[in-house]
């Protein structure tokens, strides 16, 4: 597919680097040239040095045959605008980031009268998953599938649970839980495992279940599964107004500290039921004032990304606390992660993630649609939900026929509201939800799963 991206900031930079990846033939239009120099040097792709918004530098980016144009600047208003100039001089499909909360109550009207194809708020999608998580604080990550009604959930096997030694096969037997392990992280490999992989302490393990057997499941290997009562917010940015929004509304108490006293007179006023603290909460002292040592989660979302660790390290050297780190770069990945900080969150990857499920489900073919993508094991591992069609291969084939590729598993079945843990004898049909985990990187069709 031809793209065109406007703006390569994180977000914009990020999706670059995965779109290119996937061997698409990507244009990159900014006003700094040095970012667009570091870009094309790295990655196979045309930069342009201009506006956005001009339909000239549009013109000269290729509009007319673009099928996708994604406008990610740090400017809304900019963005919309991108994406109306390329409707009208192209008519290709539009994707527009839209972070400003005034938008975000009626951003279905400004989608539906400007045309676009989607919108994504990369604060709105960091919040909402940290909400998640600490709506279930045993879980390192949570994703959502079948429209919420299938979970893969992360948790990593704790000390004497009946996990500990036993064989993939007898987890059912041991838990008395219908749930299926996809993915298993032990160090630094990741293995989509067969039934007779033995778990061990410490192994971190997806599991792909119904929301409610995720949660007798965790219950009984030793974790909890109710969700925090209270949440001490480190920051007040877009994203903190997000999470502290929808967490006041399920009844969990919040409190935000923030440095900047205008700010902090803001979120009072749009969030009166929320504590709000104006301090700067680098100072432990103050810390130990507002109570970390008793708090049930703990979420770091200044932006700095030292500051969010060394707070989060904090945190869990004084606290109990479930902690959730914000991370913007990724340059020293490998480091943080072995720091052991709870959950990371990486608000760039979750936007590049959602544009990328919409970009697999432009570019495939009649046999299904892509509905819900999600990377997990730090990017190694994709889960793959896809909405079955007529005419698709893998239809009325019992699961054990199907000439599958290796490191890909069919995981779950969604049909008519019921879900399904497959086994061999399980077969797909028409109009089914499935989800496929699998180590090959770019899948957009079901077929992709057939060797």
């Amino acid at each position: 597919m031809k793209i065109i991206v406007v703006g390569c900031g994180k977000v914009g930079a990020a999706l670059t680097a995965q779109l290119s990846r996937e061997g698409h033939d990507i244009a990159v239009i900014d006003v700094n040239a040095g970012v667009l120099t570091d870009i094309s040097n790295n990655y196979d792709v045309m930069g342009l040095i201009g506006n956005g918004a001009s339909h000239a530098v549009q013109m000269e980016a290729g509009i007319e045959s673009a099928d996708l144009l994604i406008a990610a600047t740090d400017s809304d208003e900019l963005n919309l605008l991108c994406c109306l100039i390329a409707k009208k001089a192209g008519g290709c499909n539009t994707i527009a980031r839209v972070r400003n909360p005034v938008y975000n109550g009626e951003i279905d009207f400004i989608k539906e009268e400007l045309g676009l194809s989607l919108t994504v708020n990369p604060e709105y999608a960091a919040a909402t998953e940290a909400a998640r998580v600490l709506r279930f604080p045993s879980a390192v990550q949570i994703e959502t599938f079948a429209k919420g009604k299938v979970e893969i959930v992360k948790v990593r096997v704790p000390e004497d649970s009946v996990l500990n030694g036993c064989p993939l096969a007898q987890i059912h037997k041991r838990t008395g839980t219908d749930v299926l392990v996809c993915t298993v992280e032990r160090g630094d490999h990741v293995e989509i495992p067969h039934g007779a992989f033995v778990l061990q302490t410490g192994d971190v393990i997806s599991i792909v279940a119904s929301r409610q057997n995720t949660r007798d499941f965790v219950s009984r290997i030793g974790l909890k599964s109710r969700r925090v009562r209270d949440c001490m917010i480190i920051g007040g940015g877009t994203i903190a107004f997000y999470l502290a929004q929808q967490l006041l509304e399920t009844g969990i108490r919040v409190k935000i500290i923030e440095q900047d006293r205008d700010r902090c007179e803001e979120l009072a006023e749009l969030l009166p039921k929320a504590t709000i603290i104006n301090a700067d909460a680098a100072n432990q002292g103050i810390l130990m004032e507002e109570g970390i040592r008793e708090c049930e989660s703990f979420v770091t979302l200044t932006g700095m990304d030292e500051e969010n660790l060394f707070l989060s390290m904090f945190a869990q050297n004084c606290s109990k606390a479930k902690v959730i780190t914000k991370v913007d770069r990724l340059d020293f990945d490998e480091i943080i992660k072995r720091l052991d900080l709870g959950t990371l969150l990486h608000p760039k990857n979750i936007t590049a993630d959602n544009i990328l499920r919409y970009v697999r489900a432009l570019q495939n073919s009649i046999g299904s649609n892509v509905e819900t993508l999600y990377k997990i094991s730090d990017n190694r591992v994709e889960a793959v939900e896809f909405l079955i069609q007529k005419d698709s291969p893998v239809v009325g084939i019992p699961l054990s026929e199907l000439k599958v590729k290796d490191d890909v598993l069919v995981a779950c079945i969604s049909r008519g509201g019921r879900i399904i843990i497959p086994n061999g004898s399980s077969s797909i049909h028409v109009g089914d939800s499935v989800i496929v985990v699998t180590s090959h990187l770019g899948f957009g069709d079901i077929r992709d799963i057939l060797k």
